[in-house]
């Protein structure tokens, strides 16, 4: 199963966002306080649109109360990591996968990198900025580990026009 973590998030859009992303993809999303916004801020229903009722979400106390409540395998994006992201092998359908994501003003703490530094990693980019969009990032890494899965269950043609709507 794959997971997408925000320690402590701030920013009710991107949040939202990352939700919508989360209800395409059955993707669960782990949310942990103290979160910079309410679940029932409308910018977080307006970045979300109609979906956020399809997006599986647990909200935590603290990181501790998180790891105690879930197990396999961490990775954490930072712009500190050395190793690019794509450069893990995220293949095995069975292995519960974590994707951990800092707060957008300072990311996961180094004291929490400093103890898994062999799953750090980092999103390539040149040195015009200091990192990507959160909700940007998180697409990004879900995608590639889907693309590993070989995108599992996910729809390939459009469900709604048909798939020869562009044939027609």
């Amino acid at each position: 199963m794959i997971n997408v973590v925000l320690f402590e998030p701030e920013i009710p859009g991107n949040t939202g966002n990352i939700m919508r992303t989360c209800a395409g993809t059955g993707t669960k999303l782990h949310l942990i306080k103290p979160l910079g916004f309410s679940l029932e801020d409308k910018y977080i229903k307006r970045s979300g649109v109609n979906y956020i009722d399809y997006c599986d979400y647990t909200v935590y106390e603290n990181f501790e109360d998180f790891l105690n409540k879930n197990k396999g395998t961490y990775y954490f994006l930072t712009r500190y990591g050395h190793k690019p992201h794509d450069s893990f092998d995220y293949s095995n359908v069975d292995e519960n996968i974590y994707l951990i994501f800092g707060k957008e003003s300072t990311g996961i703490p180094k004291e929490i990198l400093k103890e898994h530094l062999d799953y750090c990693m980092r999103i390539p980019m040149n040195s015009n900025i200091r990192a990507l969009n959160l909700s940007n990032s998180v697409a990004i890494m879900v995608y590639e580990v889907l693309r590993q899965q070989n995108y599992r269950d996910l729809l390939r043609n459009e469900p709604f026009k048909g798939e020869y709507y562009l044939e027609s």
